[in-house]
């Protein structure tokens, strides 16, 4: 069970998604309902102290979008937390999103494939011995 968010940062949660950006409503519409290959994500997603812009849940993702208003030691500090909690962190310009959608679309996707399992061995006496092989 999760402890119950901080109003402040649920309200800005909130907030945020009244006050999208176009950017963050393009990228919403590709993302939303599983429409990139059946990948659910949230928008303004809380993840104290901060709200993430997208946050897809299986993977880990936050994706972030930076405008004019962005100061980039700030994303940073910002960027860095978020990895020290175990998540993975895309940021994109607005511009690229609003420019040039489709290869925002395929980095995301790519990063997904990019989280590969590493095999848990069989246990002893199990599969194959060397001899067999």
């Amino acid at each position: 069970m999760k402890p119950p968010l901080p109003t402040r940062t649920r309200e800005q949660a909130r907030h945020l998604r009244q006050t999208s950006t176009e950017a963050e409503r393009e990228l919403w519409y590709r993302l939303r309902g599983g429409r990139l290959n059946g990948h659910k994500f949230r928008r303004q997603h809380p993840i104290p102290p901060y709200v993430a812009d997208f946050y897809c849940d299986t993977n880990r993702l936050v994706i972030e979008l930076d405008g004019s208003q962005h100061d980039p030691q700030t994303d940073k500090t910002r960027t860095l937390y978020l990895e020290a909690q175990g998540l993975k962190v895309l940021r994109f310009w607005d511009n690229d999103v609003l420019q040039q959608m489709d290869a925002v679309l395929e980095v995301i996707f790519s990063s997904f494939e990019d989280r590969t399992l590493t095999p848990t061995p069989l246990p002893r006496g199990e599969g194959l011995t060397s001899e067999e092989r």
